[in-house]
C-alpha cells in the first residue's frame, strides 16, 4: 500500500514540476528571521491605530509645579498610559488623587467633585504672583501652578 502511495506522490510531483512551463524561474529560498518582539496577539492590536507609546499632551506636565505661598502640584505617571497620580499641596496639607488624561486635560475627583487640570498662563490663574508667566497649569481660578520656561528663566550672571 505504501509503495502505491509513494508512486502516486512521485507522479504527482513530476506532473506539477512539468506544469510550470519553460518560462518558469526557480524559486529562491528565503530565510525569515523570527522576531519575537514583532509578534502580536489580537489583544495587542489597537483598532483605532493609537499606540500606547504615543505621547499625550499631558505627559509633558509630569513633575512638580510651584504655586504661591508654598503651594505645589506634583503629577506622576501611575503605570498605565494616560493615568497619573496627582498630588496637590495646599495650606491644609497634601492630598493625592487618581487622574486620567482626557484630551488636553487631566481629570480627577476631589472631595466628591470632578476637577480638571488644564494648561494656562499666569494671568489666567487669577493670581497676581503668577502674572506674566506662560508655562502654568490651573485647577480652578485662584489655584494655579507654574514652571519657568527657558525663555522666562533668569539668565545666569558670570
Amino acid at each position: 500500500m505504501t509503495k502505491r502511495l509513494s508512486a502516486s506522490l512521485a507522479a504527482l510531483l513530476l506532473l506539477s514540476a512539468c506544469a510550470r512551463g519553460e518560462d518558469a524561474q526557480p524559486i529562491d529560498n528565503v530565510v525569515v528571521a523570527y522576531n519575537a518582539a514583532a509578534e502580536e496577539t489580537i489583544d495587542d492590536v489597537d483598532p483605532a491605530g493609537n499606540s500606547a507609546a504615543a505621547s499625550l499632551p499631558t505627559d509633558a506636565w509630569i513633575g512638580k509645579w510651584i504655586g504661591v505661598e508654598g503651594l505645589m502640584l506634583d503629577i506622576q505617571p501611575s503605570g498605565e498610559h494616560g493615568h497619573y497620580v496627582v498630588s496637590v499641596t495646599l495650606l491644609d496639607g497634601t492630598n493625592s488623587y487618581d487622574g486620567t488624561a482626557e484630551g488636553d486635560m487631566i481629570r480627577f475627583i476631589r472631595n466628591g467633585r470632578p476637577e480638571s487640570i488644564r494648561a494656562a498662563t499666569g494671568d489666567e490663574t487669577g493670581l497676581k504672583w503668577l502674572a506674566g508667566k506662560q508655562n502654568c497649569l490651573m485647577i480652578q481660578q485662584g489655584e494655579g501652578f507654574c514652571r519657568e520656561d527657558a525663555a522666562e528663566a533668569p539668565s545666569a550672571k558670570p
